[in-house]
Formats: structure tokens, sequence, C-alpha cells
């Protein structure tokens, strides 16, 4: 929790979008996250923007930063909630995301909101 918002994540692996091997020789692996985003200020919220950091088994870093999340910029009242749910690929069976969300007060002021660390794992049947 940040400010009064609580960001909680739930991920799933998602095997019928994965292929953990091909014959190019390079496996994708996909994981579908669901956030709910829980405004327990005394104040109107809006979310602006989104910075993401995901790490992939080998270490690779790939940085994702863009308006909103899934093409929505909500708003949240006191004691509201948004929900979304969005999806990673990975070319490796395992890796991590973690990162923060640009909100802005009704007074203009804007603050950063942790998104907490996560695993992505494939379970080990997966390859």
């Amino acid at each position: 929790m940040t400010d009064g918002i609580t960001v909680r994540v739930a991920v799933s692996y998602l095997p019928e979008q994965s292929r953990p091997s091909s014959e190019h020789g390079a496996g994708k692996w996909f994981w579908v996250y669901h956030i709910r985003l829980e405004n327990g200020s005394d104040q109107t919220v809006q979310l602006l923007t989104r910075s993401w950091r995901i790490t992939d088994g080998r270490g690779m870093i790939n940085l994702v930063e863009g308006e909103g999340v899934v093409g929505e910029q909500p708003v949240l009242r006191p004691g509201q909630s948004h929900d979304y749910v969005s999806g990673c690929p990975l070319a490796t069976s395992h890796g991590t995301m973690e990162g923060h969300y640009t909100f802005v007060r009704g007074d203009g002021s804007q603050f950063d909101v942790a998104i907490p660390f996560f695993p992505l794992a494939a379970p080990a049947t997966a390859g």
C-alpha cells in the first residue's frame, strides 16, 4: 500500500498460450496477471501511467512504460477499486515483474504507487 492505494496481484501460467519448445529452438511461456487497485484514501485519484520492470530467467530486463492500464486511466473515488487483466510472455520458463503506477490527486499532485515484486514461474512439467 502506498498513500492509501493498495495493489493486489494474482498470476496464472497459461499452458495453452505457451510453447516451451518449438522447431525454431526459441520457446515462449505466457502468464496472465490480475491486478486490483483499491483506493483506501480519503481523496479521489486517477491512474495516469504504468512502469514495469520485467526480468526473464536469463537476467534480460524489459522496461515497459505507458499511459494507463489496458487503454484506461481509471478514476477511483475513496473506497472504490479497479480490476484489470493483462499478460506477459517470456522467452524463459521463469522471471519476475515489479514496477509502479503514477497517480494524480484532485489537487494536481502526483505520486507513485509501488507494484509489488512477483515471480513468474511455469510448472516444472511445462518444459
